[in-house]
């Protein structure tokens, strides 16, 4: 018998032998064509030179008093700032901005839903509705005003006016004309002309409920306004807080209408910041105050926002508890 002679024991790798030696970090060179940076430089380029560059450039003029010709300017400091604190018509035109973002939010993001909730559950024509609901909003806004000025809100012809002779009220109302009303016939213009991008951002949501929580909610007994209440309001409350933010903004910002429809008036009722910026630099001359008053209402749409985003993120970590 021939005696086989042992093997010799293989010897562990080396990575075996290092293996509480921590990894290496590898570095990876990239060439200048691989980084992001230069698929993004046009954008940063256009972005400087367009919202950048003017927001420095109006704050610079806000220190001054500039004129609409570009001449004389003279360093005053922060006086431009406290005429506009002093000046009550920056005040009253401030009012109005937000007497209208008041009046006019709630029923812009209630009417955006109520559409869509319908444009969803009718079967009939679907796309007829969502056309008709949504066309309004691309129409631009000297279209709007014009229309609801001479088809609308006319006297003894206009359809405002037959609506009440035909429920048998006497039509007696200055719709434009009338500090009770002006600014109320302003915003059911904007909630007829805009209203349909609120009901676009809520269809699309409600396509994007998944089609089993309601098929639970039917196995477990809940009807159709449980479904709605428990089931499709919480799952739309983040587009809601989207729709509220959009809708704030937006409002803060209205010129258009006004100016078309009542130019501020009657009696100054209607006139929003924008509009008392505007006659400040183009109509009276002053670009350097105008522009301490255009920041100073800037201010107040940072404060807004970051209120409402303070709120939206208080009210997400109370819930993921």
């Amino acid at each position: 018998m021939t005696a086989t002679a042992p093997t010799a024991p293989v010897p562990p790798p080396a990575a075996t032998a290092d293996a509480g030696e921590k990894a290496r970090p590898v570095t990876v060179r990239r060439r200048p064509l691989e980084h992001g940076l230069v698929f993004t430089a046009p954008f940063l380029l256009l972005y400087a030179a367009f919202l950048v560059w003017p927001l420095l450039l109006g704050v610079k003029m806000s220190l001054g008093n500039d004129n609409i010709a570009g001449t004389g300017s003279d360093f005053v400091g922060l006086d431009n700032y406290a005429e506009a604190l002093r000046d009550p018509a920056v005040w009253s035109s401030l009012w109005n901005t937000v007497w209208f973002t008041l009046l006019s939010t709630a029923p812009l993001v209630l009417v955006g839903l109520v559409m869509a909730l319908l444009a969803h559950h009718l079967r009939v024509v679907q796309w007829l509705w969502r056309l008709s609901w949504f066309a309004p909003f691309l129409l631009p806004s000297g279209v709007v005003g014009l229309l609801w000025m001479w088809m609308i809100y006319p006297s003894d012809f206009g359809l405002a006016d037959l609506l009440l002779k035909s429920v048998g009220l006497t039509p007696e109302v200055g719709w434009l004309t009338d500090t009770r009303y002006a600014m109320l016939s302003i915003v059911l213009t904007t909630v007829w002309w805009t209203v349909g991008f609120n009901f676009l951002l809520y269809l699309a949501a409600l396509q994007a409920i998944p089609r089993h929580l309601y098929e639970a909610a039917e196995l477990d007994g809940a009807g159709a306004w449980h479904r709605l209440r428990h089931v499709t309001l919480p799952m739309l409350a983040r587009t809601t807080g989207v729709v509220v933010i959009l809708q704030l903004l937006a409002s803060l910002k209205i010129f258009d209408q006004v100016y078309i429809m009542t130019g501020g008036g009657p009696d100054e009722s209607t006139r929003p910041i924008l509009q008392y910026v505007y006659e400040a630099g183009f109509t009276g001359y002053r670009i350097g105050y105008a522009s301490a008053v255009s920041y100073v209402f800037f201010a107040l749409i940072v404060i807004v926002s970051l209120i409402h985003l303070r709120m939206t993120r208080r009210s997400r970590e109370e819930a993921a508890k």
